[in-house]
């Protein structure tokens, strides 16, 4: 199964190792689902968790990283054809929609004025977990 994640869901599930985020950062780290990216998205991936706000190592910054390069699905994106509230959000959309992804993952739900978009759908952590959990 392919999903994206946005950058706030990474966040939380290292912040939060009990979280409903954490159990599917551990889903991505076992292979049982694969987070699908592009430059962009890496590249925003690395600068939050680099921020000196989080109490983060800039070695497991890399370590994860890597993690999402060597087993995530690098992706050729189109643009979208139409604008989300907040642009920075785009990149993730159409990552998820150009990899084909089940769903893209966000705590900020409300950037993404439809449920779905094209057979993706637009899930909070735990509504993922309810969704898909019997199929991971």
């Amino acid at each position: 199964m392919i999903i994206v994640l946005d950058t706030n869901v990474i966040v939380s599930g290292i912040l939060r190792p009990y979280s409903k985020a954490a159990v599917i950062l551990r889903l991505a780290a076992t292979g049982m689902i694969k987070l699908a990216y592009d430059l962009r998205v890496l590249s925003e991936y690395q600068d939050v968790l680099k921020r000196s706000k989080f109490p983060f190592t800039r070695e497991d910054t890399n370590i994860f990283l890597d993690q999402v390069e060597k087993e995530g699905v690098l992706v050729s994106v189109m643009p979208l054809k139409f604008r989300l509230p907040d642009p920075d959000d785009e990149p993730f959309l159409e990552v998820a929609l150009s990899a084909r992804a089940e769903a893209m993952i966000t705590g900020n739900k409300r950037h993404f004025p439809k449920k779905e978009y094209q057979g993706t759908r637009i899930l909070s952590p735990a509504e993922f977990l309810e969704a898909f959990g019997d199929k991971i």
